[in-house]
C-alpha cells in the first residue's frame, strides 16, 4: 500500500515554477448600458439587497446574500419572465475563500436576455433547494452536492447522482487528486473480495487506453485465446478459428420455413 500524503495544502502550491497561463480578464458594462436588463436590475435591486451587478459576456450577473436566493429566483420566474433554469453548480474556492461560489443561469424566452445569479456559501453551511419552483434543479442539485459537497436542505431525494453512495469524498473539489485517493484506487477490489485481497489483486488499472498483451483472459486475441493463468511470456500458441459462417448451413436446415427467412433478412 503507497504511503498516503496529506492533500489539506494542495491548492495552495503552484503547479508550475516557472511560468503560467493569466486569462485575460473579460470586459464589464454597467447594467443600465443595455434596456432590458437596466429595467430587470432595477425591480431586483428595488427588492433584494444587491452586491455587485455587470453584464458580462451578453448575460446580467448579479452577486446576492445567499439568504435572498429564494426571493430572488421567484421574482425573476414569477415577475420578469426568467423561465427556464439552465444550469447551476459551484466553484471550489475552499483555499482561498473557505467556501463554495454558487451560480445559477436563467434564460427568457420573450425576451432572449440571460441573467447569472451568484452568492457565495461557507464551507459548513447549506443551501435552499429551488426544485419548488424549477423541476430542473432536482438532478443539478444532486450532482452539485455528489460533486462538490454542497448540502442543499429541502431536496426531495438529495443522494450521490454519478458516484456510489459509500464512496469517499468529492471528485470535483479541487484537493481532490486527479487519478483519485487511495480508496479510489481500490473500491472495486475493497466492495467485491475485501481489503485482504489488495496484496494478491493488486489496484485497479483505471487507464482506458491501456492494453497489455500479456493479459491471460486474452478477450481480444482472436485466435491466441489461451486457458487462465498460462503463461506466454516466451510463445503464444495459435487456435484455430472457427466462424459462425461455417455452420449456418446446419443452423438452417433445423429451422422452420419462417425462421429461416428472418434469419436470411437479419443477415
Amino acid at each position: 500500500m503507497r504511503k498516503y500524503t496529506p492533500k489539506d495544502s494542495v491548492q495552495k502550491e503552484a503547479y508550475f515554477s516557472d511560468r503560467f497561463f493569466v486569462s485575460p480578464s473579460v470586459p464589464r458594462f454597467n447594467p443600465n448600458s443595455d434596456e432590458t436588463f437596466s429595467k430587470d436590475f432595477e425591480e431586483i435591486n428595488y427588492s433584494i439587497n444587491v452586491q455587485e451587478a455587470f453584464i458580462e459576456h451578453t448575460h446580467l450577473v448579479i452577486i446576492i446574500d445567499k439568504s435572498f436566493l429564494i426571493s430572488c429566483i421567484k421574482l425573476l420566474k414569477e415577475k420578469l419572465e426568467y423561465d427556464m433554469l439552465m444550469e447551476l453548480s459551484a466553484i471550489d474556492y475552499l483555499a482561498s475563500r473557505d467556501g463554495y461560489e454558487i451560480f445559477y443561469e436563467f434564460l427568457s424566452l420573450s425576451k432572449h436576455k440571460r441573467i447569472r445569479i451568484k452568492c457565495f456559501l461557507q464551507k459548513d453551511e447549506s443551501l435552499e433547494s429551488v426544485t419548488s419552483l424549477f423541476k430542473s434543479a432536482n438532478w443539478s442539485e444532486r450532482e452539485m452536492y455528489d460533486m462538490l459537497g454542497v448540502k442543499v436542505i429541502n431536496h426531495p431525494n438529495l443522494k450521490r447522482l454519478i458516484m456510489p453512495d459509500d464512496w469517499y469524498d468529492h471528485p470535483l473539489k479541487k484537493t481532490y487528486p486527479l487519478q483519485g485517493d487511495e480508496t479510489a484506487s481500490w473500491y472495486e477490489v475493497d466492495k467485491i473480495f475485501g481489503k485482504e485481497a489488495r496484496s494478491i489483486i493488486g489496484p485497479e488499472q483505471r487507464d482506458p487506453a491501456a492494453i497489455d498483451r500479456y493479459d491471460t483472459t486474452r478477450f481480444a486475441r482472436l485466435g491466441h485465446e489461451v486457458p487462465f493463468d498460462t503463461d506466454i511470456s516466451l510463445y503464444e500458441p495459435e487456435t484455430n478459428i472457427s466462424y459462425q459462417e461455417e455452420n449456418t448451413s446446419k443452423i438452417m436446415k433445423k429451422l422452420k420455413p419462417e425462421e429461416s427467412v428472418v434469419l436470411k433478412r437479419r443477415r
